[in-house]
Protein backbone atom coordinates (compact mmCIF):
# COMPACT_ATOMS: atom_id res chain seq x y z
CA UNK A 1 0.00 0.00 0.00
CA UNK A 2 2.46 2.74 0.91
CA UNK A 3 4.43 1.68 -2.69
CA UNK A 4 1.08 2.05 -4.19
CA UNK A 5 0.67 5.63 -2.17
CA UNK A 6 4.67 6.47 -2.60
CA UNK A 7 3.69 5.77 -6.84
CA UNK A 8 0.68 8.25 -6.89
CA UNK A 9 2.42 11.47 -5.10
CA UNK A 10 5.41 10.59 -7.71
CA UNK A 11 3.11 11.08 -10.62
CA UNK A 12 0.97 13.71 -9.14
CA UNK A 13 4.36 16.10 -8.80
CA UNK A 14 4.65 15.79 -12.70
CA UNK A 15 2.84 18.79 -14.01
CA UNK A 16 2.70 17.21 -17.44
CA UNK A 17 1.32 14.13 -15.89
CA UNK A 18 -1.69 16.14 -14.78
CA UNK A 19 -1.82 17.95 -18.40
CA UNK A 20 -1.66 15.11 -20.49
CA UNK A 21 -4.16 13.09 -18.51
CA UNK A 22 -7.04 16.65 -18.50
CA UNK A 23 -6.43 16.17 -22.10
CA UNK A 24 -6.61 12.37 -22.23
CA UNK A 25 -9.92 12.57 -20.06
CA UNK A 26 -11.12 15.08 -21.73
CA UNK A 27 -11.66 13.28 -25.36
CA UNK A 28 -12.99 10.71 -22.86
CA UNK A 29 -15.80 12.30 -22.03
CA UNK A 30 -16.47 13.48 -25.60
CA UNK A 31 -16.06 9.99 -26.94
CA UNK A 32 -18.71 9.10 -24.10
CA UNK A 33 -20.58 12.45 -25.76
CA UNK A 34 -20.62 10.75 -28.89
CA UNK A 35 -21.84 7.39 -28.38
CA UNK A 36 -24.21 7.92 -26.10
CA UNK A 37 -25.76 11.15 -27.63
CA UNK A 38 -25.42 9.54 -31.28
CA UNK A 39 -25.40 6.00 -32.04
CA UNK A 40 -22.32 5.01 -34.84
CA UNK A 41 -24.64 3.87 -36.96
CA UNK A 42 -26.80 6.62 -36.85
CA UNK A 43 -24.03 9.11 -37.00
CA UNK A 44 -22.81 7.16 -40.31
CA UNK A 45 -26.46 7.18 -41.74
CA UNK A 46 -26.46 10.77 -41.35
CA UNK A 47 -22.99 11.81 -42.30
CA UNK A 48 -23.29 9.63 -45.54
CA UNK A 49 -26.96 11.23 -46.29
CA UNK A 50 -26.84 14.69 -48.15
CA UNK A 51 -30.55 15.17 -48.01
CA UNK A 52 -30.27 15.07 -44.34
CA UNK A 53 -27.77 18.81 -44.40
CA UNK A 54 -29.96 20.11 -47.22
CA UNK A 55 -30.69 23.26 -44.43
CA UNK A 56 -26.63 24.21 -43.95
CA UNK A 57 -24.68 26.45 -46.13
CA UNK A 58 -21.70 24.90 -48.09
CA UNK A 59 -18.11 26.10 -46.59
CA UNK A 60 -19.34 27.76 -43.75
CA UNK A 61 -16.60 28.84 -41.19
CA UNK A 62 -17.72 28.50 -37.20
CA UNK A 63 -20.24 31.05 -35.90
CA UNK A 64 -17.56 31.92 -33.14
CA UNK A 65 -16.28 34.20 -35.62
CA UNK A 66 -18.55 36.80 -35.95
CA UNK A 67 -17.20 37.68 -32.82
CA UNK A 68 -13.51 38.13 -33.51
CA UNK A 69 -14.90 40.66 -36.66
CA UNK A 70 -15.98 43.61 -37.57
CA UNK A 71 -17.97 42.71 -40.00
CA UNK A 72 -20.92 40.36 -39.39
CA UNK A 73 -20.95 37.41 -41.79
CA UNK A 74 -24.44 36.02 -42.17
CA UNK A 75 -26.40 33.15 -40.60
CA UNK A 76 -28.45 31.05 -42.34
CA UNK A 77 -32.36 31.65 -42.95
CA UNK A 78 -35.06 29.04 -43.29
CA UNK A 79 -38.26 30.50 -44.63
CA UNK A 80 -40.84 28.22 -45.65
CA UNK A 81 -45.08 29.05 -46.06
CA UNK A 82 -45.97 26.48 -43.24
CA UNK A 83 -43.48 28.21 -40.37
CA UNK A 84 -44.09 32.47 -40.83
CA UNK A 85 -45.08 32.55 -44.38
CA UNK A 86 -48.76 33.91 -45.82
CA UNK A 87 -50.63 31.40 -47.88
CA UNK A 88 -53.62 32.52 -49.79
CA UNK A 89 -55.45 30.17 -51.73
CA UNK A 90 -57.66 31.02 -54.30
CA UNK A 91 -60.33 28.59 -56.59
CA UNK A 92 -60.52 30.28 -59.91
CA UNK A 93 -64.06 30.39 -61.28
CA UNK A 94 -65.76 28.40 -63.40
CA UNK A 95 -63.88 25.05 -62.79
CA UNK A 96 -60.47 27.60 -63.97
CA UNK A 97 -58.21 26.16 -61.51
CA UNK A 98 -56.37 27.44 -58.45
CA UNK A 99 -54.41 30.52 -57.56
CA UNK A 100 -51.63 30.41 -54.57
CA UNK A 101 -49.81 33.20 -53.13
CA UNK A 102 -47.48 32.83 -50.93
CA UNK A 103 -45.83 36.16 -48.93
CA UNK A 104 -42.65 35.45 -46.58
CA UNK A 105 -40.96 38.47 -45.37
CA UNK A 106 -37.66 38.34 -43.00
CA UNK A 107 -35.11 40.83 -41.77
CA UNK A 108 -31.95 40.99 -42.83
CA UNK A 109 -29.20 42.95 -41.00
CA UNK A 110 -25.61 41.39 -41.57
CA UNK A 111 -22.66 43.02 -43.33
CA UNK A 112 -21.95 40.78 -45.76
CA UNK A 113 -24.02 39.11 -48.61
CA UNK A 114 -25.14 35.30 -48.39
CA UNK A 115 -23.37 32.53 -49.47
CA UNK A 116 -26.39 30.86 -51.86
CA UNK A 117 -30.28 31.18 -52.49
CA UNK A 118 -32.11 28.48 -53.35
CA UNK A 119 -36.16 27.92 -53.52
CA UNK A 120 -37.50 24.57 -53.09
CA UNK A 121 -41.16 24.06 -54.18
CA UNK A 122 -43.36 20.92 -52.62
CA UNK A 123 -46.82 20.43 -55.11
CA UNK A 124 -49.26 17.53 -54.84
CA UNK A 125 -51.70 16.68 -56.97
CA UNK A 126 -49.94 18.53 -59.96
CA UNK A 127 -50.58 18.31 -63.44
CA UNK A 128 -48.97 21.75 -65.23
CA UNK A 129 -48.51 24.74 -62.82
CA UNK A 130 -47.15 28.52 -63.60
CA UNK A 131 -44.81 29.72 -61.20
CA UNK A 132 -43.25 33.01 -60.36
CA UNK A 133 -40.99 34.67 -57.76
CA UNK A 134 -41.17 38.22 -57.18
CA UNK A 135 -38.39 39.78 -54.83
CA UNK A 136 -38.94 43.49 -53.00
CA UNK A 137 -36.71 44.97 -51.29
CA UNK A 138 -36.48 47.18 -48.44
CA UNK A 139 -37.02 50.09 -50.36
CA UNK A 140 -39.19 49.23 -52.32
CA UNK A 141 -37.26 47.97 -55.66
CA UNK A 142 -38.57 44.41 -56.93
CA UNK A 143 -38.41 42.22 -59.97
CA UNK A 144 -39.34 38.97 -61.39
CA UNK A 145 -36.49 36.10 -60.10
CA UNK A 146 -38.18 32.81 -61.41
CA UNK A 147 -40.79 32.56 -63.86
CA UNK A 148 -41.57 28.81 -65.33
CA UNK A 149 -43.91 26.12 -66.32
CA UNK A 150 -43.21 23.45 -63.91
CA UNK A 151 -45.09 19.87 -64.02
CA UNK A 152 -42.84 17.89 -60.96
CA UNK A 153 -44.15 18.13 -57.78
CA UNK A 154 -40.77 18.82 -56.85
CA UNK A 155 -38.60 21.69 -57.80
CA UNK A 156 -35.20 22.52 -56.72
CA UNK A 157 -34.20 25.95 -58.09
CA UNK A 158 -30.84 27.88 -56.93
CA UNK A 159 -30.94 31.24 -57.53
CA UNK A 160 -27.25 31.69 -56.94
CA UNK A 161 -26.80 29.22 -60.21
CA UNK A 162 -29.04 31.23 -62.16
CA UNK A 163 -27.43 32.78 -65.03
CA UNK A 164 -30.37 34.00 -67.06
CA UNK A 165 -31.36 35.77 -63.84
CA UNK A 166 -28.03 37.55 -63.55
CA UNK A 167 -27.44 38.34 -66.96
CA UNK A 168 -31.26 39.88 -66.58
CA UNK A 169 -29.78 42.00 -63.56
CA UNK A 170 -26.60 43.19 -64.80
CA UNK A 171 -28.93 44.76 -67.79
CA UNK A 172 -31.56 46.07 -65.53
CA UNK A 173 -28.25 48.01 -63.40
CA UNK A 174 -26.83 49.24 -66.28
CA UNK A 175 -29.99 51.12 -67.44
CA UNK A 176 -30.79 52.28 -64.43
CA UNK A 177 -27.58 53.78 -63.59
CA UNK A 178 -26.61 54.12 -66.88
CA UNK A 179 -23.37 53.04 -66.45
CA UNK A 180 -22.04 48.84 -66.83
CA UNK A 181 -20.65 47.50 -63.39
CA UNK A 182 -17.15 46.50 -63.72
CA UNK A 183 -17.35 42.65 -62.66
CA UNK A 184 -20.57 40.14 -62.80
CA UNK A 185 -22.84 40.69 -60.30
CA UNK A 186 -23.29 37.24 -58.42
CA UNK A 187 -27.34 36.73 -58.02
CA UNK A 188 -27.15 36.55 -54.39
CA UNK A 189 -25.57 39.96 -54.68
CA UNK A 190 -28.51 41.34 -56.66
CA UNK A 191 -31.00 39.95 -54.06
CA UNK A 192 -29.32 41.96 -51.28
CA UNK A 193 -27.36 44.90 -52.68
CA UNK A 194 -27.89 48.52 -52.88
CA UNK A 195 -28.53 49.37 -56.13
CA UNK A 196 -27.07 52.74 -55.77
CA UNK A 197 -23.67 53.40 -57.80
CA UNK A 198 -21.66 51.58 -54.65
CA UNK A 199 -22.91 48.44 -56.69
CA UNK A 200 -20.95 49.21 -59.76
CA UNK A 201 -17.58 48.00 -58.30
CA UNK A 202 -16.94 44.94 -56.31
CA UNK A 203 -15.16 47.14 -53.41
CA UNK A 204 -17.95 49.30 -53.29
CA UNK A 205 -20.52 46.93 -53.10
CA UNK A 206 -23.35 47.41 -49.53
CA UNK A 207 -25.65 45.20 -48.16
CA UNK A 208 -29.48 47.13 -48.41
CA UNK A 209 -30.18 45.89 -44.76
CA UNK A 210 -34.41 45.90 -43.68
CA UNK A 211 -36.87 43.72 -44.56
CA UNK A 212 -37.07 41.43 -47.24
CA UNK A 213 -40.08 39.97 -48.90
CA UNK A 214 -40.60 37.31 -51.72
CA UNK A 215 -43.89 36.31 -53.20
CA UNK A 216 -44.25 33.62 -54.90
CA UNK A 217 -47.71 33.45 -57.66
CA UNK A 218 -48.69 29.68 -58.24
CA UNK A 219 -51.59 29.04 -60.97
CA UNK A 220 -52.46 25.52 -62.08
CA UNK A 221 -55.60 24.40 -64.18
CA UNK A 222 -56.13 21.43 -61.68
CA UNK A 223 -57.97 22.80 -58.73
CA UNK A 224 -56.67 20.23 -56.32
CA UNK A 225 -53.32 21.19 -56.48
CA UNK A 226 -51.65 22.78 -54.08
CA UNK A 227 -47.65 23.82 -53.36
CA UNK A 228 -45.56 24.81 -50.16
CA UNK A 229 -42.41 26.78 -50.35
CA UNK A 230 -38.76 26.66 -48.72
CA UNK A 231 -36.75 29.55 -49.45
CA UNK A 232 -33.28 28.65 -48.02
CA UNK A 233 -30.77 32.37 -47.34
CA UNK A 234 -27.24 30.05 -46.87
CA UNK A 235 -25.23 31.98 -44.62
CA UNK A 236 -21.53 31.91 -44.17
CA UNK A 237 -20.84 31.09 -40.48
CA UNK A 238 -22.41 27.78 -39.07
CA UNK A 239 -22.27 25.22 -35.87
CA UNK A 240 -19.04 25.70 -33.47
CA UNK A 241 -16.61 24.05 -36.55
CA UNK A 242 -18.02 25.21 -39.38
CA UNK A 243 -19.76 22.91 -42.50
CA UNK A 244 -17.76 20.97 -45.84
CA UNK A 245 -18.22 20.86 -49.08
CA UNK A 246 -21.75 19.37 -48.51
CA UNK A 247 -23.08 21.22 -46.32
CA UNK A 248 -22.48 18.48 -43.06
CA UNK A 249 -21.62 19.57 -40.10
CA UNK A 250 -18.03 19.16 -39.04
CA UNK A 251 -18.71 18.87 -35.78
CA UNK A 252 -20.18 15.36 -35.79
CA UNK A 253 -16.71 14.38 -36.91
CA UNK A 254 -15.32 15.41 -34.15
CA UNK A 255 -16.90 14.37 -31.75
CA UNK A 256 -17.31 10.90 -33.48
CA UNK A 257 -13.72 10.65 -34.85
CA UNK A 258 -12.87 11.10 -30.73
CA UNK A 259 -13.61 7.77 -30.09
CA UNK A 260 -12.70 5.80 -33.38
CA UNK A 261 -9.17 7.44 -32.89
CA UNK A 262 -9.05 6.27 -29.50
CA UNK A 263 -9.93 3.38 -29.74
CA UNK A 264 -8.02 2.46 -32.94
CA UNK A 265 -4.82 3.87 -31.06
CA UNK A 266 -5.14 2.31 -27.72
CA UNK A 267 -6.57 -1.10 -29.23
CA UNK A 268 -3.55 -1.22 -31.53
CA UNK A 269 -0.95 -0.01 -28.80
CA UNK A 270 -2.17 -2.16 -26.61
CA UNK A 271 -2.32 -5.28 -28.35
CA UNK A 272 0.88 -5.15 -30.47
CA UNK A 273 2.69 -4.51 -27.49
CA UNK A 274 1.25 -7.79 -25.47
CA UNK A 275 1.88 -9.70 -28.56
CA UNK A 276 5.44 -8.66 -29.11
CA UNK A 277 6.04 -9.21 -25.16
CA UNK A 278 4.55 -12.83 -25.93
CA UNK A 279 6.47 -13.26 -29.14
CA UNK A 280 9.83 -12.25 -27.64
CA UNK A 281 8.96 -14.18 -24.10
CA UNK A 282 8.91 -17.21 -25.99
CA UNK A 283 12.01 -17.25 -28.27
CA UNK A 284 13.89 -16.71 -25.59
CA UNK A 285 12.62 -19.23 -23.27
CA UNK A 286 12.79 -22.22 -25.32
CA UNK A 287 15.77 -20.63 -27.27
CA UNK A 288 16.93 -23.01 -29.97
CA UNK A 289 15.11 -23.77 -33.47
CA UNK A 290 12.45 -21.65 -31.87
CA UNK A 291 14.45 -18.60 -30.97
CA UNK A 292 15.91 -19.10 -34.58
CA UNK A 293 12.96 -18.98 -36.68
CA UNK A 294 11.68 -16.02 -34.67
CA UNK A 295 14.49 -13.81 -35.50
CA UNK A 296 14.81 -14.49 -39.07
CA UNK A 297 11.01 -13.44 -39.19
CA UNK A 298 11.81 -10.59 -37.65
CA UNK A 299 14.82 -9.70 -39.82
CA UNK A 300 12.46 -9.83 -42.74
CA UNK A 301 9.58 -8.34 -40.98
CA UNK A 302 12.41 -5.38 -39.97
CA UNK A 303 13.42 -5.27 -43.55
CA UNK A 304 9.88 -5.34 -45.53
CA UNK A 305 8.51 -1.57 -45.64
CA UNK A 306 5.39 -1.50 -43.17
CA UNK A 307 3.49 1.26 -44.99
CA UNK A 308 4.06 0.13 -48.62
CA UNK A 309 2.48 -3.17 -47.60
CA UNK A 310 -0.66 -1.86 -45.39
CA UNK A 311 -1.24 0.72 -49.26
CA UNK A 312 -1.30 -2.63 -50.96
CA UNK A 313 -3.40 -4.71 -48.97
CA UNK A 314 -5.90 -1.76 -48.52
CA UNK A 315 -5.98 -1.07 -52.49
CA UNK A 316 -6.64 -4.66 -53.21
CA UNK A 317 -9.07 -5.41 -50.92
CA UNK A 318 -11.81 -2.81 -49.03
CA UNK A 319 -11.27 -3.12 -45.44
CA UNK A 320 -13.38 -1.48 -42.90
CA UNK A 321 -11.56 0.33 -39.89
CA UNK A 322 -11.76 -2.70 -37.68
CA UNK A 323 -10.25 -5.10 -40.15
CA UNK A 324 -8.30 -2.34 -41.07
CA UNK A 325 -6.95 -2.67 -37.21
CA UNK A 326 -5.93 -5.98 -37.60
CA UNK A 327 -3.95 -5.87 -40.42
CA UNK A 328 -1.66 -3.02 -39.03
CA UNK A 329 -1.68 -5.08 -35.67
CA UNK A 330 -0.52 -8.53 -37.37
CA UNK A 331 2.34 -6.09 -39.24
CA UNK A 332 3.23 -4.56 -36.03
CA UNK A 333 4.04 -7.49 -34.41
CA UNK A 334 7.34 -8.29 -35.69
CA UNK A 335 10.15 -5.45 -35.49
CA UNK A 336 12.50 -3.70 -33.59
CA UNK A 337 10.46 -4.36 -30.12
CA UNK A 338 10.89 -7.75 -30.06
CA UNK A 339 14.45 -7.78 -30.02
CA UNK A 340 14.27 -5.16 -26.86
CA UNK A 341 12.11 -7.13 -25.00
CA UNK A 342 13.61 -10.54 -25.94
CA UNK A 343 17.05 -9.34 -24.42
CA UNK A 344 15.13 -8.63 -21.20
CA UNK A 345 14.11 -11.64 -20.83
CA UNK A 346 16.98 -13.37 -21.78
CA UNK A 347 18.57 -11.58 -18.32
CA UNK A 348 15.30 -12.38 -16.63
CA UNK A 349 15.37 -16.47 -17.82
CA UNK A 350 18.44 -16.44 -15.82
CA UNK A 351 17.10 -15.45 -12.28
CA UNK A 352 16.83 -17.31 -9.12
CA UNK A 353 12.83 -16.94 -8.91
CA UNK A 354 13.25 -18.70 -12.22
CA UNK A 355 14.89 -21.38 -11.63
CA UNK A 356 12.91 -21.53 -8.19
CA UNK A 357 9.94 -22.22 -10.57
CA UNK A 358 11.60 -24.76 -12.51
CA UNK A 359 12.96 -26.38 -9.61
CA UNK A 360 8.75 -26.98 -8.43
CA UNK A 361 7.92 -28.44 -11.16
CA UNK A 362 5.99 -24.97 -12.77
CA UNK A 363 5.27 -25.42 -16.72
CA UNK A 364 6.86 -23.49 -19.85
CA UNK A 365 3.47 -21.41 -20.04
CA UNK A 366 3.22 -20.66 -16.14
CA UNK A 367 6.90 -19.35 -16.27
CA UNK A 368 6.49 -16.98 -19.20
CA UNK A 369 2.94 -15.87 -18.56
CA UNK A 370 3.29 -15.84 -14.88
CA UNK A 371 6.55 -14.95 -13.97
CA UNK A 372 8.58 -13.32 -17.11
CA UNK A 373 6.27 -11.10 -18.50
CA UNK A 374 4.80 -9.69 -15.47
CA UNK A 375 8.39 -8.77 -14.87
CA UNK A 376 8.93 -6.73 -17.96
CA UNK A 377 5.20 -5.63 -17.87
CA UNK A 378 6.07 -1.93 -15.86
CA UNK A 379 8.41 -0.74 -18.20
CA UNK A 380 6.20 -1.62 -21.37
CA UNK A 381 3.35 0.68 -20.33
CA UNK A 382 5.27 3.85 -21.52
CA UNK A 383 5.98 2.43 -24.71
CA UNK A 384 2.13 1.54 -25.31
CA UNK A 385 1.20 5.19 -24.17
CA UNK A 386 3.53 6.20 -26.69
CA UNK A 387 2.59 4.49 -29.49
CA UNK A 388 -0.97 5.20 -29.56
CA UNK A 389 -0.53 8.64 -31.09
CA UNK A 390 1.13 6.69 -33.80
CA UNK A 391 -1.71 4.55 -34.54
CA UNK A 392 -3.72 7.38 -34.23
CA UNK A 393 -1.58 9.22 -36.91
CA UNK A 394 -1.52 6.09 -39.15
CA UNK A 395 -4.83 5.71 -39.58
CA UNK A 396 -5.29 9.76 -40.63
CA UNK A 397 -2.24 9.07 -43.08
CA UNK A 398 -4.30 5.78 -44.92
CA UNK A 399 -7.11 7.84 -45.00
CA UNK A 400 -5.60 10.73 -45.94
CA UNK A 401 -3.83 8.48 -48.73
CA UNK A 402 -7.49 7.20 -50.13
CA UNK A 403 -6.83 3.97 -48.57
CA UNK A 404 -9.31 3.86 -45.07
CA UNK A 405 -12.77 3.10 -44.51
CA UNK A 406 -14.85 5.05 -46.84
CA UNK A 407 -18.12 5.04 -44.58
CA UNK A 408 -16.10 5.15 -41.15
CA UNK A 409 -16.07 9.27 -39.64
CA UNK A 410 -12.81 9.72 -38.46
CA UNK A 411 -10.58 12.46 -38.83
CA UNK A 412 -8.49 10.94 -41.58
CA UNK A 413 -11.39 10.68 -43.97
CA UNK A 414 -12.03 14.50 -43.13
CA UNK A 415 -8.50 15.66 -44.09
CA UNK A 416 -9.18 13.74 -47.06
CA UNK A 417 -11.82 15.23 -48.14
CA UNK A 418 -11.04 18.84 -47.48
CA UNK A 419 -7.39 17.82 -49.33
CA UNK A 420 -9.49 16.78 -52.44
CA UNK A 421 -11.66 19.79 -52.01
CA UNK A 422 -9.00 22.03 -52.31
CA UNK A 423 -9.36 23.60 -48.83
CA UNK A 424 -6.11 25.37 -48.41
CA UNK A 425 -6.00 27.39 -51.73
CA UNK A 426 -9.60 28.23 -51.41
CA UNK A 427 -9.18 29.51 -47.62
CA UNK A 428 -11.60 27.09 -46.29
CA UNK A 429 -8.86 26.51 -43.25
CA UNK A 430 -11.54 25.77 -40.72
CA UNK A 431 -12.35 22.54 -42.68
CA UNK A 432 -8.54 21.19 -41.81
CA UNK A 433 -7.97 23.22 -38.23
CA UNK A 434 -10.56 21.24 -36.58
CA UNK A 435 -9.51 17.55 -36.84
CA UNK A 436 -6.08 18.62 -37.45
CA UNK A 437 -6.21 20.63 -33.75
CA UNK A 438 -7.77 17.18 -32.55
CA UNK A 439 -5.17 14.99 -33.86
CA UNK A 440 -2.23 16.90 -32.50
CA UNK A 441 -3.64 17.92 -29.14
CA UNK A 442 -4.67 13.69 -28.70
CA UNK A 443 -1.11 13.37 -29.84
CA UNK A 444 0.33 15.84 -27.07
CA UNK A 445 -2.06 14.43 -24.54
CA UNK A 446 -0.56 11.07 -24.71
CA UNK A 447 3.47 12.09 -25.24
CA UNK A 448 3.10 14.34 -22.35
CA UNK A 449 1.58 11.13 -20.25
CA UNK A 450 4.33 8.51 -21.65
CA UNK A 451 7.01 10.63 -21.07
CA UNK A 452 6.04 10.96 -17.58
CA UNK A 453 5.82 7.60 -16.93
CA UNK A 454 9.19 6.70 -18.46
CA UNK A 455 10.38 8.70 -15.88
CA UNK A 456 8.95 7.02 -13.11
CA UNK A 457 9.36 3.49 -14.31
CA UNK A 458 12.25 4.07 -15.68
CA UNK A 459 15.11 4.91 -12.81
CA UNK A 460 17.46 6.12 -15.46
CA UNK A 461 15.51 8.84 -16.81
CA UNK A 462 14.01 9.40 -12.86
CA UNK A 463 14.49 13.63 -11.85
CA UNK A 464 17.21 14.33 -8.84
Amino acid sequence: MSSAIAIRRTMLRHKSLLAGTSIITAFIFISIYAVVGIPYSEAVRMWNTLDYWEDNPKLAFPSWLNAFLSKKLPETVILSSTDGGVKVRQLLPFGGGVYIRVEISFNYEYDDFPSEVVLRLYASNLRTALVSLTWIKPDGGEFIVYEETISSEYRYYSISADRRFQTQYIKYVTEKLGESPSYDISPEIALFANEGRSILSPDTKEVLKGRYRAVLIFRSSNSEADVDVKLSIYGKVFGLVGTDHKRRDLWLAVIWGTPIALAFGVIASVVTVFLEMIVAALSAWYGGLVDHLIQRINDVMLVLPFLPILLMISYFYRLTIWTLLIVVVVLSIFGSGIKVYRAMFLQIKEMPYIEAARAYGASNSRIVFRYMIPKVLPTSIPNIVLSVPSYVFLEAVLALLGVGDPAAITWGKVLEEAFTGGAVYRGYYHWILAPSLCLVVMALGFALIGFTLDKIFNPKLREV
